[in-house]
């Protein structure tokens, strides 16, 4: 379960390169670095104009709209789609049982809060998405640097776990604290589904 915790903030791996699958996004080409560490003038807003492609992993098992041309990393059952500051990250893995408001300010808070920079819980819920219900953990924490820069910034997570069957997907969406992205993360964490 840890690893599944940690997605939002520790594989945020900035300029990651993309594999091979056709259903990626293109590699992000136009962000601007800028110098400093912890820069707090960047919005990290998605722009309301964004398009958004349907991505399905190799292995199958779910599809979900990522921005189009985010950059694409990839490790064992987990992907992550970056721009700058800006993270979605989906992860699958057996669970036997579906995650609760419980299991989530209990033993995934306490391995969070041992395991990422900055990390603060905020708030717990059930929320229903066009796949079904997800608990919602909400949390702040510390950017890794980013790769060119040496930055780090203060970052909103939103957590969303997913389960069905046996199995359990977690989409965690994270942007620099104060980017107003509650529609972009909406049109996200919507798109998912079990396939």
């Amino acid at each position: 379960m840890l690893a599944a915790v940690l997605i939002g903030v520790t594989a945020c791996g900035f300029g990651g390169s993309s594999s091979g699958n056709p259903n990626a996004a293109a590699p992000a080409s136009s962000a601007q670095p800028s110098s400093g560490v912890s820069d707090t003038t960047i919005a990290g807003d998605i722009p309301d104009n964004q398009v958004y492609v349907a991505f399905t992993p190799a292995a199958g098992g779910y599809v979900i709209k990522v921005p189009e041309g985010w950059s694409r990393t990839s490790a064992g059952s987990s992907v992550t789609f970056t721009d700058r500051f800006n993270s979605i990250r989906v992860e699958t893995q057996p669970a036997a049982k579906a995650p609760t408001a419980a299991t989530a300010t209990g033993t995934e808070a306490a391995s969070l809060r041992s395991a990422v920079p900055g990390f603060s819980l905020g708030d717990v819920s059930t929320v229903h998405r066009a796949a079904g219900d997800a608990v919602l953990v909400k949390y702040q924490a510390t950017s890794p640097p980013e790769q060119v820069t040496g930055k780090t910034v203060q970052l909103s997570a939103e957590r969303y776990e997913f389960w069905r069957g046996g199995v359990e997907a977690i989409v965690t969406v994270s942007a620099p604290a104060g980017a107003d992205n509650v529609d972009p993360w909406k049109t996200v964490t919507d798109s998912f589904g079990w396939r």
